[in-house]
């Protein structure tokens, strides 16, 4: 979650410019009265910078020095936009424009398309993975999914960084970059592709920062236009910044220098698109007159795991290492990091699950857990982990909270009653904010209690109370509030992206991550291999894998846990070691800072372990029962047979078991994979089991739904009939 979402409450708008400026800190002050000429920003995680430079924005703003309508904070994502916009307006800086690099680059092109280049501006295509495998397929290249992504971020990095096809392969050789194919091929694709573009009359998303560069840089009438509209700029996570984005930013600027720029060099994780911390840290050097402003503050984590992220940094090499803030926490002190060692990734990703119900059990929301992974394969093992165990999850990246279903109806519902609540008899007899709110949403599926299990249920359910529970907070901090005036609220929220909070542990690869903390975080698959990844093999890529886990590091707010297996399948060679940017941090390590090489041998922590989590039987090697070749596939080894095998599944046995997990879905309000997946069924319908103990065997058959299935399961392989009770709850 972010700082934003953390509370739904409604903080009363300042009254004053100087009221503005209560509650930041002596260097937080610092900034937001720095209104004047270039300020540069260096924000540690956790220190507060957005509220730093919205506040900044906002005194501004109330202090008649800015104009609102003059000033552009640009920033990476539309979250991240979205989030400071609602900032704004809480401190009554409506009317500024924040958005990302890219959405505003596109209002100003569709709006300068006619003047600059006439007729209609060329559609604007979503996704360009299909045009690259036309123009793939135009250069006589086949190449498979895998590779069509790689070949796509190649023609992306070329555009950003401003390479032309006949230079990629010159460039991407200088930038130490791992070509997925013959560098020329990816030339030929890329030039293929451009023309394939030009011939269908369309343009991708780099093509917009391109395009309203080129307009900008030859339409010298077209760029005073946009700087007499915009004179102050304001840029977040300035390290994310590619050659492109600066170029346009300075083409906005002009020979100006009314810019503030924020960011973090040991944050900068997105090299492979082209971003580089070079602007950042030159920044002084380009501008001698700037302000900097160091923010190190740490306000969201503890002494304990900001101890751990220093150490990371400690360790850190290179020219963004030279820039490292040392951060000093704010909070109470907390738990010590938690170390914990597995057999097997399956294994790792039941004992995070474990820990994660017991942490739910004793009261910690779902909402503050996040279990984060360095690549989004990693995703399923734990999500299957978190349906066993009964813990409800949000995958990061899935539909914003205003543009669900449920979501989108309640908004319906909600002000057909503002505005005809006289004529409903639902309103009858309420008359406070919160209980009208409850009224009309208990027709759109909301209830006083939680419905069992997880699942799309539990989480339409979820949706709906937590606008249940942003009534009880608007009504709270706006007394006398009205339905309508909840519902206006509601659209400037759903216009801003603020979203309320909603329950279920976040699940994330590091990426996705950054910008967001919990009160707790599992970290991952935390090995070598994983992290740093397998193909990061230069001292730059390795560094940029050091940086990635400090991401990780700084989103926990209060508890972490740090985790990895000795292999990635049951019964597989232990040959795995800790992560070496843990070595001399975690407890029983040495220090060997500088090493570029896994040593040999298993490492193990000391301090504090994880609990054991008790296994059914010995796990051996997974082999094919029909061919006898070793399985490593998740999918295959649920079924004990390679997916081309042939299948003795019974097919009736198969059908009668998919019909019972409708009506147990049903029954419990889960989606039908949190009672078995088809995976198991299928194996299940092979295997016939005749006993608990064979039942038990099969791979996704754990003890707790073996309790509570295994008689109707046994019953249906034996040609039972059974009740329609059928089940334990």
């Amino acid at each position: 979650m972010t700082p934003a979402t953390h509370s739904t409450l409604f903080p009363q708008v300042p009254g004053t410019p100087d009221a503005v400026l209560e509650g930041l800190d002596p260097e937080q002050r610092e900034v937001a009265t720095a209104l004047h000429g270039p300020v540069c920003v260096l924000a540690g995680a956790g220190t507060g910078k957005t509220r730093a430079i919205t506040h900044r924005i906002a005194y501004g703003v109330r202090a008649g020095i800015l104009q609102p309508s003059s000033v552009l904070a640009v920033t990476f994502t539309n979250r991240a936009a979205g989030e400071m916009r609602g900032r704004l307006r809480q401190l009554g800086a409506q009317g500024v424009q924040a958005r990302t690099f890219h959405s505003a680059a596109l209002r100003q092109l569709q709006y300068f398309w006619p003047k600059a280049v006439g007729g209609s501006m060329p559609r604007l295509i979503d996704r360009k993975i299909q045009l690259v495998a036309d123009a793939a397929a135009a250069c006589n290249l086949r190449l498979d999914r895998g590779e069509l992504r790689d070949v796509t971020g190649e023609i992306e990095w070329s555009k950003v960084t401003q390479t032309v096809p006949a230079d990629y392969a010159y460039a991407a050789a200088k930038a130490g970059r791992e070509a997925p194919r013959d560098p020329v091929e990816i030339a030929h694709v890329y030039a293929a592709y451009e023309n394939l573009k030009r011939d269908r009359a369309v343009i991708d998303f780099e093509d917009v920062l391109l395009l309203t560069v080129a307009v900008l840089q030859d339409r010298h009438d077209i760029a005073e236009q946009v700087r007499a509209q915009y004179q102050h700029f304001v840029v977040d996570e300035y390290q994310d910044v590619s050659p492109l984005q600066q170029r346009l930013l300075e083409l906005w600027l002009g020979d100006r220098e009314s810019l503030c720029v924020v960011g973090d060099a040991s944050q900068t994780i997105y090299s492979f698109t082209g971003a580089t911390p070079d602007h950042l840290i030159d920044f002084r050097a380009r501008h001698p007159r700037a302000t900097v402003v160091k923010l190190i503050r740490d306000y969201r984590s503890t002494p304990q795991v900001v101890h751990l992220a220093n150490g990371l940094l400690g360790q850190a090499r290179g020219r963004a290492a030279d820039h490292r803030l040392e951060l000093v926490s704010q909070r109470a002190p907390g738990p010590e990091p938690v170390y914990a060692e597995y057999t097997d990734e399956p294994a790792e990703a039941e004992g995070a699950a474990r820990r994660i119900r017991e942490l739910v059990d004793a009261g910690v929301p779902a909402s503050e857990i996040a279990v984060l992974f360095r690549t989004n394969s990693q995703s399923e093992t734990y999500e299957q982990a978190l349906a066993d165990a009964g813990v409800p999850y949000q995958l990061r990246g899935a539909e914003r909270f205003f543009d669900r279903p449920e979501v989108r109806k309640a908004g319906v519902a909600l002000r057909g009653a503002a505005r005809f609540g006289g004529n409903d008899s639902l309103l009858d007899d309420v008359v406070d904010l919160p209980s009208q709110v409850r009224a009309v949403l208990s027709g759109e599926g909301w209830t006083s209690t939680p419905p069992a299990g997880s699942g799309a249920v539990r989480e339409r359910w979820e949706s709906l109370a937590a606008l249940v529970n942003l009534a009880h907070d608007f009504s709270a901090a706006r007394p006398g509030a009205t339905l309508g005036d909840f519902v206006a609220e509601l659209d400037e929220r759903a216009g801003a992206q603020h979203a309320p909070t909603v329950q279920g542990v976040t699940l994330a690869s590091l990426h996705a991550a950054k910008g967001l903390e919990w009160d707790v975080v599992f970290l991952v698959g935390v090995a070598e291999g994983m992290v740093p990844i397998t193909y990061a093999r230069t001292d730059e890529q390795i560094e940029e894998e050091r940086r990635l886990l400090y991401v990780g590091v700084t989103r926990a707010r209060e508890r972490l846990h740090l985790s990895w297996s000795l292999s990635r399948a049951p019964g597989g060679r232990p040959n795995r070691r800790p992560s070496r940017f843990l070595d001399g941090l975690r407890p029983g390590s040495a220090a060997t800072a500088g090493r570029t090489g896994a040593a040999g041998g298993i490492e193990r922590g000391t301090a504090v372990r994880a609990p054991a989590v008790p296994r059914r039987t010995q796990r051996t090697v997974a082999r094919c029962r029909v061919c006898g070749r070793t399985l490593t596939d998740a999918g295959e080894m649920k079924l004990m047979r390679c997916e081309d095998c042939p299948s003795d599944m019974d097919e009736g046995v198969y059908e009668r078991l998919r019909e019972w997990r409708a009506v147990q879905a049903e029954r419990s309000g889960q989606p039908d994979f949190c009672v078995f997946t088809d995976r198991t069924l299928m194996a299940i319908a092979e295997a016939r089991p005749e006993d608990p103990a064979e039942l038990s065997r099969i791979p996704g058959v754990r003890a707790r739904k073996l309790q509570r299935y295994g008689a109707d399961v046994l019953a249906i392989c034996a040609g039972q009939e059974i009740g329609t009770e059928g089940g334990q709850d």
